[in-house]
Formats: structure tokens, sequence, C-alpha cells
């Protein structure tokens, strides 16, 4: 548990956590603009049952269950170098980058899926 509790430190995990409660929390307000009157009843609500405290045990279970303990010592050790630490903090960039190339091809070739989900009707 030693090893996990570190790897959770290094990796910022509570931090993320709690970013990913309030992505939740404006997506939905971005959704649903009329929720805004709610916003502290609905931020508690996610924290209450995704933020950090709610998903850390059940997190470092997953982690166990996936890792054995040489293991994450030795992830640790690589999270604790300056190259593991760069990867940390470029990783959220990276991956939203991903996602926005991943929407940019999307949209280019959006026609192609049209096509294929409402083929255009054949003339008789």
């Amino acid at each position: 548990m030693q090893e996990i509790d570190k790897l959770f430190r290094l990796t910022q995990m509570e931090k993320k956590i709690d970013e990913s409660v309030d992505s939740v929390m404006q997506l939905q307000l971005r959704q649903n603009p009329q929720l805004a009157q709610y916003s502290e009843e609905m931020h508690n609500f996610f924290t209450k049952y995704i933020g950090w405290n709610a998903l850390k045990d059940d997190l470092a279970n997953m982690y166990m269950q996936t890792f054995s303990e040489d293991e994450l010592k030795k992830i640790n050790d690589f999270y604790i170098s300056p190259v593991g630490q760069k990867v940390i903090n470029s990783l959220p960039q990276l991956v939203q980058q991903r996602n926005q190339l991943a929407m940019q091809r999307l949209q280019q070739h959006i026609g192609e899926l049209q096509n294929i989900v409402a083929p255009p009707a054949t003339a008789h």
C-alpha cells in the first residue's frame, strides 16, 4: 500500500481526479446551462461519487490487482526520475492534442460516415 500511496503522490492522482470532477461539472453546465443555479449541489454530488475520497480505495485495489509490489516500486522509481516527471507533466497535453487530432480527422471525413449510415437514395 505504501508504494501505491507513493505512486498516487508522484502522478498527482488526487489533483487529476479533482480536475476530472471539475471537467464533468463544466460539461454538464455547458450542456444544460439552466443547471447553473444548482452548481454547488452538483459539485457536491460529483465529489461524493467520483471525487478523490470516493475513488481512492477502489483505485488502490485496482493497482494492487494489476501490479506487484516490486512492479509498483519500479514504476515509482521511473516516475521519480526527471524523465518520469516529464511524462507526468506532458501526458495531459499530449492526450488533449491526440483528442484534438482525432476530432479534426473525424470532421474532415464526416461525409464518408454520413454516406455509410444514410446512403444517398438511388434514382429509379
